[in-house]
């Protein structure tokens, strides 16, 4: 079963001074290979963003190397999860899902991705699969 890696775990693999990037380098090291890591369209965008307003362009561009030599997939969003990411916005009116949160839960319930490489803590209280 593939594993999503969320926008917080690429960024703290990547920035020495996160204070989970001990614990994300090691996660990603032992997984790497062995767990088949996706991402989505709009994470890559966002990590991207992120690494190079707060890093720099190098970062943002060995993250995308990293990306293209590990051949780590890239799911599209679809017209579908939209639509499925606006009702879980009505769903969670009191919570502050951002836009990727919203549609990055949309596409794993569409694609049955119940497992995630994430800091963010708006995962655990959307719950997925059997823990939904």
């Amino acid at each position: 079963m593939s594993m999503l890696v969320d926008t917080g775990a690429w960024y703290a693999v990547a920035e020495i001074s996160d204070r989970h990037h001990e614990e994300a380098s090691q996660f990603y090291a032992n997984h790497a290979g062995r767990t088949p890591f996706v991402t989505t369209d709009l994470i890559v965008a966002e990590t991207w963003a992120l690494l190079n307003s707060h890093l720099g362009r190098s970062s943002a561009l060995t993250f995308w190397e990293t990306l293209r030599e590990t051949r780590t997939p890239i799911l599209t969003l679809e017209s579908v999860d939209l639509e499925a990411a606006w009702r879980v916005a009505q769903a969670f009116p009191d919570q502050t899902f951002s836009f990727v949160d919203y549609t990055t839960f949309a596409l794993m319930e569409r694609l049955g991705i119940n497992d995630v490489f994430a800091f963010d803590a708006h995962f655990l209280v959307y719950r997925f699969g059997r823990n939904r």
